[in-house]
């Protein structure tokens, strides 16, 4: 008897996909557009080791099989996983196999489960290589680097048995004050989705298409779903799942283009965010999902839920039956943890949706497993995790670290230095300086600030450490020995910030959010569910900053944060240095010890302006100027602009040379090939690796206002003491398009300045005609 054409390797994924579909009940159909259980959930520890669960038995009968299942080996306070409840790296792929062997033997077709993991900088789970979030990413301005960080990170999920990794990368900080901030590669769409397509690259190999991924995926390699799908970093007020207010011109110019990288990269699929567009929310918005996602760009992968978001639909639709039936129509695919698309089979008995709209969606939940090659090698066996991982963490969060300030004496820190004072609450935490969405972390794992600079020390030298005050609140009982310190040293290191550390304590909202009702949850000051009103130290910080500066020794303030934090003028003035170091991973404090001691200089530049206050926001570099000249109380400008980031050296820059000052464009919207030229110049006594960024602003013609200025390129060089070099930049319609009234990307005829600079401010510029002008109407 011949096997299934689903079965058949060689057979076109099309047709394994049309073959298994009409083979389908449809229960079975709904089964796999479902992903309602927690991983967790799904097994249990007892002392012969973790068996399955009951529950996930009953999960998997109930339809016959599974779509996929979400955070098997997750780990984190909203879990409640532990070191002595949870999967381990050793037995990870083990409970795993155990997983799918259920369900392929169980059930009548044999169709495998689609692990699901998160991996939003490194697998969420036990032992899981933690990498610095994307904040810190961005600042690298280096999507090299983080495309190998990114394969790595897929090869250590693929080897515990996961197939899927979900990474948030769309959303763009536009109000720091929003608690996800730290998730965000920055501001900027351009910077976004130069990091969006080397996420994709890095995770999953080369791509076969727009929205196709690979046509099979490597066994180190894991498919890629981008959060969020789209304009989520708009919510008003920076508060976490509030409305947004979007226009569909700024939708497409400023919260798609990294969707859009993401997508012709290949990216296996896509999730829907909470928010709404233009009243809609994402994931039953049919404009979005269908007619701009799939018919527009070509998309042929997974649309995701986010969780527990197709439940909020019933205010909507009147039931979750009808819900359901809103979201796989609109264009989404599967679900996260509700309870409507587990009714999907009543809705299409009630005629509210057809069963070949649920084709469709269950079509591409298995060509996708298809892709991945479960029904061939459905196990993950024992399997190596590759190595080096760690060290790269360490290198993103070293060239991470961004100088917003300097006297041009304090730092590097002397050699002949012997006694330094560690001061602040942010010295001596690992947790502290990890980020949202991490697992817990073995005792003794990783290196503190205080730890990096206790090794990184001069021979001889003494290190002294005072905590000063806490995280948050206003205690100022520890500020006097913190003062006392530092007055006997000969400079002193204060460690501030914010902190995104989850605790047994916190409270959580069925999504994983953490609730806050009245105050700030317990020593968090970001992440998800936690957002500011005010981007100011906590009260006990700035105490301890005023007071520590007021002592005459030289302070260096290093900002271990997961958003920009306003730091007064007045108070920053009276440092040496001012360094941000974002949340930079578990090794982030040897890093920013090298820095600071001189081992290696400070590479990092701003993906996000930095305010003088949150009464000032919005104040991302790339707005629109209309004549307004800012407000009678403050400036209207960043305290530290986009793109910023001194050295230790001085470099000067050219002025930026067009290989032609005049250009026409083609019918079919071509602009003939040019190229810009900038000459930079290392003018000081150390080495730098100087990024050199590339803007464009429209100054005359095009059919809609323009914006101040955005980033269309940047390029890192390396130059000794004294050395010059040339940094040259292609300049092609990619770099002049901009978003018309048909909400197309074209290059319209206008005069354009073409400027090069060390960041967004300081820029300088050539003038570039493109013509033909239009004819009078």
């Amino acid at each position: 008897m011949s096997q299934p054409r689903y079965r058949d390797p060689a057979a076109p994924v099309a047709d394994r996909v049309r073959d298994l579909l009409s083979r389908m009940t449809l229960t079975e159909k709904v089964g796999q557009v479902n992903q309602r259980m927690y991983g967790w959930q799904a097994y249990e520890r007892t002392p012969a080791g973790h068996r399955l669960t009951e529950a996930f038995h009953a999960e998997v009968a109930a339809y016959d099989g599974m779509g996929a299942l979400y955070g098997l080996q997750r780990a984190d306070p909203w879990s409640g996983v532990t070191f002595g409840t949870g999967i381990g790296a050793a037995e990870g792929a083990r409970v795993s196999d155990a997983v799918q062997r259920h369900v392929v033997e169980n059930t009548r077709l044999g169709i495998p489960v689609l692990m699901v993991e998160e991996m939003p900088h490194g697998h969420q789970a036990l032992d899981g290589t933690v990498l610095p979030v994307n904040l810190a990413v961005g600042a690298t301005w280096d999507p090299g680097l983080y495309e190998e960080a990114a394969a790595l990170a897929a090869g250590e999920l693929r080897a515990r048995g996961g197939h899927v990794a979900l990474v948030s990368a769309l959303d763009l900080v536009r109000d720091p004050r929003w608690g996800r901030a730290e998730e965000c590669f920055g501001e900027d769409p351009y910077l976004a989705a130069r990091f969006t397509e080397a996420l994709v690259r890095g995770a999953q190999g080369p791509g076969d298409g727009p929205g196709r991924g690979p046509v099979s995926y490597g066994a180190d390699r894991a498919a890629v779903v981008l959060k969020h799908f789209a304009g989520q970093g708009a919510t008003v007020g920076g508060r976490n799942s509030a409305a947004t207010e979007l226009g569909a011109r700024e939708l497409h110019e400023i919260h798609l283009p990294a969707a859009l990288a993401g997508v012709r990269a290949g990216a296996a699929g896509v999730m829907a965010a909470y928010n709404e567009f233009d009243g809609v929310p994402c994931a039953a918005n049919r404009e979005l999902l269908t007619g701009l996602l799939r018919e527009r760009w070509g998309f042929e992968g997974l649309v995701m839920a986010d969780g527990c978001a197709l439940d909020r639909l019933t205010r909507l639709a009147g039931d979750p039956v009808a819900a359901g039936a809103l979201a796989l129509a609109a264009g989404t695919d599967l679900s996260l943890w509700d309870e409507s698309f587990p009714r999907l089979a009543e809705a299409v008995r009630r005629g509210l949706v057809r069963e070949s709209v649920l084709d469709a969606a269950v079509g591409r939940v298995l060509a996708l497993k298809f892709r991945l090659g479960l029904f061939e090698r459905p196990y993950t066996g024992e399997r190596r995790a590759p190595a080096g991982l760690r060290e790269l963490s360490e290198r993103i969060a070293r060239e991470s670290v961004v100088l917003l300030r300097h006297d041009g004496a304090t730092l590097p820190l002397p050699e002949h230095l012997r006694r330094i004072a560690v001061i602040g609450p942010n010295a001596d935490s690992v947790p502290q300086q990890i980020g949202d969405y991490t697992a817990p972390q073995r005792p003794g794992a990783g290196v503190t600030v205080l730890d990096g600079i206790r090794a990184a020390a001069p021979a001889g030298g003494e290190v002294g450490y005072a905590r000063g005050c806490e995280l948050v609140g206003g205690d100022r009982s520890g500020i006097p020995a913190a003062v006392a310190l530092a007055a006997s040293c000969e400079v002193a290191v204060l460690v501030l910030g914010g902190s995104s550390a989850r605790e047994s304590a916190t409270r959580f909202d069925s999504n994983g959010a953490a609730v806050v009702s009245s105050g700030l949850p317990v020593d968090m000051t970001c992440g998800e569910g936690v957002d500011l009103a005010e981007l100011g130290l906590p009260e006990g910080q700035s105490a301890l900053l005023s007071a520590v500066t007021a002592t005459g020794t030289p302070v260096v303030v290093v900002l271990v944060q997961g958003r920009p934090h306003a730091v007064p003028e007045e108070l920053a003035a009276r440092a040496g240095a001012v360094l941000s170091a974002w949340y930079p991973g578990p090794w982030g404090g040897r890093a920013i010890a090298e820095v600071l001691f001189g081992a290696a200089g400070p590479v990092g530049r701003l993906p996000v302006s930095v305010p003088r206050s949150a009464a000032q926001l919005p104040v991302f570099y790339n707005g629109k100027d209309h004549g307004y000249r800012g407000y009678v109380d403050q400036p209207a400008t960043a305290r530290h602009p986009f793109g910023h980031g001194l050295s230790y050296t001085t470099v000067e820059y050219g002025a930026p040379r067009l290989s032609r000052d005049a250009v026409t464009v083609s019918p079919s919207g071509a602009v003939p090939p040019l190229t810009c030229v900038v000459e930079v110049a290392n003018t000081g006594a150390r080495p730098v690796d100087e990024t050199v960024q590339l803007y464009v602003r429209r100054v005359l013609g095009g059919s809609s206002w323009p914006r101040v200025r955005e980033l269309r390129g940047f390029a890192r060089t390396a130059l000794a003491p004294g050395e010059r070099a040339e940094v040259s930049f292609t300049i092609g319609a990619e770099t002049l398009a901009s978003v018309t009234r048909s909400l197309e990307q074209a290059v319209e005829p206008g005069t354009f300045e073409i400027a090069t600079g060390p960041s967004a401010d300081r820029t300088t510029g050539a003038v570039l005609t493109v013509g033909p002008w239009p004819a009078p109407s």
